[in-house]
């Protein structure tokens, strides 16, 4: 049974990292910082093909929802995964979705 003041804090926080991502530009980003382990925006938008604003803005959002850590090198701005176990909940939800 829930425990109505934890299970539900637990529960919230839960749903907030799905929610963050739920993208397939995000899940693309944190693939390959699996991969990489730590990379600057400029290289994450050219290896994903992507506009920089727009890797920028989910940057941002994976960063906002404890998903990405970010720290300065020199004139870049680094990103790597918090949490590298993230990976796997992409892995089951990938395993799920094939027929």
């Amino acid at each position: 049974m829930l425990d109505l003041n934890t299970g539900v804090h637990k529960l919230e926080r839960c749903a907030s990292v799905l929610k963050a991502i739920a993208h397939p530009i995000r899940i693309a980003i944190i693939e390959l910082l699996e991969k990489h382990e730590k990379l600057s925006v400029s290289e994450i938008h050219e290896q994903l093909n992507l506009e920089q604003a727009v890797a920028s803005h989910h940057l941002g959002i994976l960063k906002n929802k404890g998903v990405l850590v970010s720290y300065r090198e020199g004139k870049n701005m680094l990103y790597e995964l918090k949490h590298r176990q993230i990976t796997q909940i992409i892995e089951i939800m990938e395993r799920c979705s094939t027929v």
